[in-house]
Parts: structure tokens; C-alpha cells; sequence
């Protein structure tokens, strides 16, 4: 039995099949998709959390629930807080199941571009990540910011669909220390 609910201007359906109700989409009358349940991200982080070094990947995991009703197609990363503006190595971007501790399969990336004016860095996942999975999205900036502090990047994931919702999953949040504020090149005496 299928059962429709009209809420305001958007459509769930739903079906019952001995006591199972999966949710399928919810759309708007005007096509666009939405997630059911949004994704949530898990954890951001950095293999080197030193200004200046060069090598470190900046991790986002991303939990796309069972429930969310659509696959997730694609993720953006906006830098809104912190004093350099971080640029990044496009073309080492990687995507994968799992954590960054617990790896499972690459997740091909079909587009990953930048947009240095809103500090916006996109990526579409080919194929679309599935309801169920976790992914982490790796990052690799030319180099980590000269300036210490927190830098704050929001994270939205955009369901798959030809006019989607994005939701907004929350900040990721890195900081950046100076570890060789007390460092003298020299001894003292010189």
C-alpha cells in the first residue's frame, strides 16, 4: 500500500510492506530533491596541524544515514574562518569509505573545482555515495597557513538530482599552532 502525505509544498512517500516502511524522496512540487534524513559530519581533521608545513591532508567524514532517501552526489568545503586563505592541490583530492583510520574503498570524484573568491572548494562523487556509508574526503593544501589560529571550514552535502536542497552539515574545524614560537636559531651569546 502506498500512502502520500502532502506536507506544505513538498511530497513524502512512503511504503509499507509488512511492518517495513522505507522513506523513498521527498520532492517539491517544483522537482527539487531533498534529503530525508541529512548526512552529518563526523570529524574533520589534519595530519600536521604546524603553520607553514607542507604535506598535510585535511580529512572530512561525512555519515550519509540509511534514512537519508538519496545518495549523496556532492560536498562542498568553504573556508569561513581564519587569516590565509588555504589553497589547495585539486588534483591530489581523494575520496573514500570509511575513516581516515579505517579505509575501505576510493570513491571516484568526477568534478573538484575551487573558487578562490568564496574560498569554496566542490566536489562531485562519481558514483553518487549510497544511504548507509561514511565517507571521508581528503584535501591537500599547498601548504598549511602561516598564521596560527582556528580556521573554520563549513560543510554541505548536496543530494543527487537535477534541482537539489543543500543541507548544511556543520563546521570542520582545524587550528593551526606555532609550535617554534621559543625557538632560537642561535645560541645564546652570538
Amino acid at each position: 500500500m502506498r500512502l502520500a502525505v502532502l506536507l506544505g509544498t513538498a511530497i513524502a512517500t512512503t511504503v509499507f510492506i509488512a511492518g517495513y516502511s522505507q522513506t523513498q524522496a521527498v520532492q517539491l512540487q517544483d522537482g527539487t530533491v531533498y534529503f530525508v534524513q541529512p548526512p552529518r559530519l563526523v570529524e574533520a581533521a589534519t595530519t600536521y596541524n604546524e603553520v607553514y608545513v607542507w604535506g598535510a591532508t585535511y580529512y572530512f567524514t561525512v555519515s550519509v544515514p540509511e534514512n537519508a532517501s538519496e545518495p549523496l552526489q556532492k560536498i562542498t568545503i568553504n573556508q569561513r574562518e581564519g587569516v590565509d586563505n588555504i589553497r589547495f592541490d585539486l588534483d591530489s583530492t581523494i575520496a573514500f569509505e570509511g575513516t581516515r583510520s579505517q579505509r575501505g574503498e576510493k570513491i571516484g570524484l568526477k568534478d573538484v573545482t575551487s573558487d578562490l573568491k568564496t574560498r569554496t572548494v566542490s566536489l562531485t562523487f562519481d558514483p553518487p555515495v549510497s544511504p548507509g556509508k561514511t565517507v571521508t574526503i581528503g584535501l591537500k593544501p599547498w601548504q598549511n597557513p602561516t598564521s596560527a589560529g582556528v580556521y573554520l571550514f563549513g560543510v554541505t552535502a548536496f543530494p543527487q538530482g537535477e534541482k537539489t536542497h543543500s543541507q548544511f552539515l556543520g563546521f570542520g574545524r582545524l587550528h593551526f599552532y606555532n609550535h617554534r614560537s621559543n625557538y632560537f636559531p642561535f645560541p645564546y651569546g652570538w
